[in-house]
């Protein structure tokens, strides 16, 4: 270990210090960087394909980006956002396919049609309001709509299969959506983050961030083979360790992390290789979220593709965990109370009884209603077929709030020093799909004085970078095509 500072210290191996790191190799190759990782593999956590969905969030099928207002409109501004992001994310994997720094597309993406299906008259009402709102914006072009069983059957056919036909259905489909590996595609890129001078250092616990006198960052380092402890000293410190970001986010001592807190949520999916169920399926379909349940356990049923071996996933049923990572220990959520973010807290466990009350029948529900679950979108489910898997922890951000107390936040948020010289992340969904648009969030944020020299080659790497493509239908059209054909993925 030298004594020198390291440039760019990356605490966590998930796809967010990747994408972080492979920027920063492009815009300042000459940078020192080091990435931390307490396990001893990288993708371990929530970047792990089977603790995420592995949606390539882009709003085709997920109902939660688009509510229904109390006057009764739906308003698609969410929705056309987070595509428009995602899209960025496409635009980065490609230029680093066609550069030969990511292997074989289908290795991390494939095409899986992203649906959405709902019953009852209510929900297909919303549903065809969504659509409707939907299906002229450029970036939903191909979106399909139905009410009709039969035509529902063709597009997947474990949907209708013994299903009450007097039951009131409908769904969208979008045939070009994606299915992404998230663990293969990290390991990809850390892989490449290596291969070009970086340091991984797995096994590695970062256990203290301070700031010294002349600026930089003391990091302590416990080597998890032996125990060996060691400090480095960084000039910017990026900490994308999922759940465990806020305990280190506190620990740096910066003002801008006072105030936030987490509340973590757990969950399980039922998962099939089953060959003969498989292949009835190929989409991912996400239905409505129950009253009170936040929007990462909205119901789904997935086609995965991972390790090139397809499987079919349901869930998540969401429990409650006070640990803030799978691998994490049960003082988490209470050693991350602060007096700072004590009332926020309380505020939010104020306001959202519905939240509890969901969760708690979630933690107490038995194989046999997870399966009923699974068989309001799957009537011909047997439980023999399906295993219970437990998949990764969510730590939602909760906030303070001038009017509340303090607010629950389902999203993610960058928190970064005045300086520049830490930022981290906080929350969850829409997060790894969009991990390319908030890395360059926090590269324009934390490096404000050499932003616009890297912009040149930013533009290469993400070329619509700063602008939009749903008001520009014919570059938007060019530029999908243009990345589905490097990724070999529908268009």
């Amino acid at each position: 270990m030298s004594d020198s500072p390291i440039d760019v210290v990356l605490i966590g191996g998930g796809i967010m210090s990747a994408t972080l790191g492979a920027l920063i190799q492009r815009v300042q190759p000459d940078w020192s960087i080091r990435l931390y990782e307490n396990l001893g593999e990288v993708a371990q956590e929530s970047s792990n394909p089977w603790n995420n969905a592995g949606t390539g969030h882009a709003a085709l099928c997920e109902l939660n980006y688009m509510p229904e207002a109390p006057d009764g409109t739906v308003d698609p501004a969410k929705a056309i956002s987070i595509n428009e992001q995602f899209q960025l994310s496409r635009q980065f994997w490609s230029s680093l396919v066609a550069a030969g720094d990511l292997p074989e597309p289908s290795t991390f993406i494939n095409t899986a049609p992203h649906m959405t299906f709902v019953h009852g008259r209510d929900n297909v009402r919303y549903l065809r309001k969504r659509y409707e709102a939907l299906k002229d914006q450029p970036l939903f072009e191909g979106m399909e709509y139905t009410e009709d069983p039969a035509v529902l059957a063709e597009w997947t056919p474990l949907l209708t299969k013994k299903r009450n036909p007097k039951q009131r259905v409908a769904a969208t489909r979008v045939p070009a959506g994606t299915d992404v590996d998230f663990g293969s595609l990290t390991r990809s890129l850390v892989d490449n983050l290596e291969s070009r001078g970086a340091v991984i250092a797995l096994n590695h616990k970062v256990r203290g961030i301070k700031r010294t006198k002349d600026g930089l960052w003391r990091i302590k380092v416990r080597y998890q083979v032996g125990h060996t402890p060691h400090e480095v000293t960084a000039r910017f410190v990026f900490v994308g360790a999922g759940g465990g970001a806020l305990h280190l986010l506190q620990k740096s001592g910066i003002p801008e992390i006072d105030g936030f807190g987490g509340f973590p949520i757990s969950g399980q999916f039922l998962r099939t290789s089953n060959p003969k169920i498989v292949a009835q399926h190929q989409a991912k379909v996400y239905g409505k979220a129950a009253v009170g349940a936040p929007p990462m356990s909205v119901p789904h049923l997935d086609t995965r593709v991972v390790d090139g071996q397809s499987s079919l996933l349901f869930g998540p049923y969401a429990g409650f965990s006070p640990k803030f990572l799978k691998t994490g220990t049960w003082w988490d959520l209470p050693g991350s109370v602060r007096p700072k973010n004590l009332i926020p807290m309380l505020a939010v466990a104020k306001d959202n009884f519905d939240l509890i009350k969901y969760l708690v029948g979630e933690v107490l529900a038995n194989r046999a209603k997870k399966v009923k679950a699974l068989q309001e979108f799957m009537p011909t489910a047997k439980s023999e077929d399906w295993e219970l898997i437990t998949a990764g922890q969510r730590v939602q951000v909760m906030k303070k709030d001038a009017k509340k107390g303090g607010v629950l936040q389902f999203g993610t948020e960058v928190i970064a020093s005045e300086d520049g010289t830490i930022a981290g992340l906080l929350g969850a969904s829409p997060g790894a799909s969009t991990a390319v648009p908030i890395m360059l969030d926090v590269l324009k944020r934390c490096f404000p004085d050499r932003y616009d020299g890297w912009l040149p080659t930013l533009e290469k790497l993400v070329p619509t970078i700063g602008t939009t493509l749903n008001d520009r239908p014919k570059e938007a059209r060019r530029v999908i095509e243009s990345t589905a054909e490097t990724l070999k993925i529908s268009v």
